[in-house]
């Protein structure tokens, strides 16, 4: 990222890592329900796209965080000396580091410069990463290295907000039209997922099991989950 960007996306994700808040907390019953859901949609992305066996996929996640996502993907069947992880911040790097095998490749720096080679991936993850870039020029760059890296054939999963959060200026919502131009030689498939935040954690306090029959309707739904898919 260029140096403004990367301090305030820096600034941001180290505040709100020093004082989590509350609705944050992985142990409440809608954070389990919404990554439930999330997962479900991303595996599901992920077996249309009819890559093959997933073993032999190698895969990265930019924006990485400490692991979870990757952690996700070693489930699913990754295996971990084909999977990398690159993450900004150093200490969430180091934090991934204690929680994968050893053999996952971890890289601290931005997403717009990645060390590997073009067309070494078959997968790239990227989630909550391009709703936390203000800057059009970041957002080409970033756009243009997973593009590079990324092997014919190949595809981009997405998980992203498709609205923005009127209480935070510091993300902002991607529609499947700006995802369609960013990607103009891409096949872009496309889910919602995810009820949003807000009435999820509503639902979640007064009657959990609702949570299902609110999430049946697709205009609650606040991310998109896109296969973006690199032509052959």
């Amino acid at each position: 990222m260029t140096d403004p960007e990367q301090t305030r996306v820096t600034d941001y994700y180290r505040q709100r890592d020093k004082h989590p808040p509350v609705q944050y907390d992985p142990l409440s019953q809608w954070v389990a329900r919404t990554v439930k859901h999330r997962d479900l949609a991303l595996a599901n992305a992920l077996r249309r796209a009819e890559l093959g066996n997933i073993e032999s996929l190698r895969g990265l996640e930019i924006g990485c965080g400490s692991g979870g996502n990757l952690l996700f993907l070693l489930r699913l069947g990754f295996r971990p000396e084909h999977l990398t992880g690159n993450d900004i911040m150093g200490e969430r790097i180091g934090q991934a580091r204690r929680r994968l095998p050893p053999t996952v490749r971890l890289l601290t720096g931005n997403a717009d410069r990645l060390d590997l080679e073009s067309g070494s991936i078959q997968v790239v993850l990227q989630s909550l990463v391009f709703s936390s870039i203000m800057d059009g020029n970041t957002t080409a760059r970033v756009r243009d290295e997973i593009w590079r890296v990324l092997a014919p054939g190949g595809g981009l999963l997405w998980y992203d907000l498709r609205f923005g959060n009127p209480g935070n200026p510091n993300v902002r919502g991607i529609r499947l039209r700006e995802i369609r131009q960013l990607f103009p030689q891409a096949k872009v498939t496309a889910w919602s997922t995810t009820l949003a935040p807000p009435l999820s954690r509503a639902v979640c306090r007064l009657a959990g099991p609702l949570y299902e029959a609110f999430n049946l309707l697709p205009f609650l739904r606040s991310h998109l989950v896109c296969w973006i898919a690199k032509p052959e």
